[in-house]
């Protein structure tokens, strides 16, 4: 199903490219193994090839699929839970799914709740965390080099911000002066 070279996406861990195809024994069985280099975090992954899937390894999405994940990101905020703990997880569960536009769901509505009220600590950096992750399969996705997808990201959320009545900065903090400490 994949093969070295391809681009594909890591849930929870982000976009990276199948760096080598091996059979390796581990427990006394042999395995075919996919090794793969994770873009934002220079991480390696080693998954068994007959398990890619229901891993949630999955490639790269298409041009078109870019168009239907920027126009989430312009949607309107999802009702969120109220207490920052059930917040955080239900965010988290969602990253964790590997599909982009949950994914993309978490970064707009983090960035409206940074807008509106603050993120807490572990919200920015889930935030910080998620943005990377999406801009790692824009990379891929529109052929740009990392800083420019990420530069494009920030851009694009600072925009959003600024057409919903505020201006958020691309590391997640609020520019008109709000401290956000009661989020």
């Amino acid at each position: 199903m994949f093969e070295v070279g391809d681009k594909v996406v890591y849930p929870h861990h982000g976009a990276g490219s199948v760096m080598k195809k091996e059979v390796k024994e581990v427990l006394g069985q042999s395995r075919e193994y996919l090794t793969i280099k994770i873009l934002y975090n220079e991480m390696t992954v080693m998954v068994p090839s007959e398990n890619a899937e229901r891993a949630g390894l999955r490639r790269v999405i298409d041009e078109e699929t870019v168009k239907e994940v920027l126009a989430v990101l312009r949607d309107d905020g999802t009702q969120m839970p109220k207490n920052w703990n059930r917040r955080f997880k239900h965010n988290r569960d969602k990253i964790k799914t590997g599909d982009i536009f949950e994914l993309a769901e978490v970064v707009r509505n983090l960035s409206i709740r940074d807008l509106d009220k603050g993120l807490s600590t572990g919200e920015k950096q889930m935030f910080g965390r998620a943005k990377k992750i999406l801009a790692s399969e824009l990379m891929y996705a529109c052929e740009m080099e990392e800083q420019e997808a990420i530069e494009f990201l920030d851009n694009l959320l600072e925009e959003i911000g600024e057409s919903r009545g505020g201006r958020v900065a691309a590391g997640g903090v609020d520019l008109d002066g709000e401290d956000g400490l009661d989020g």
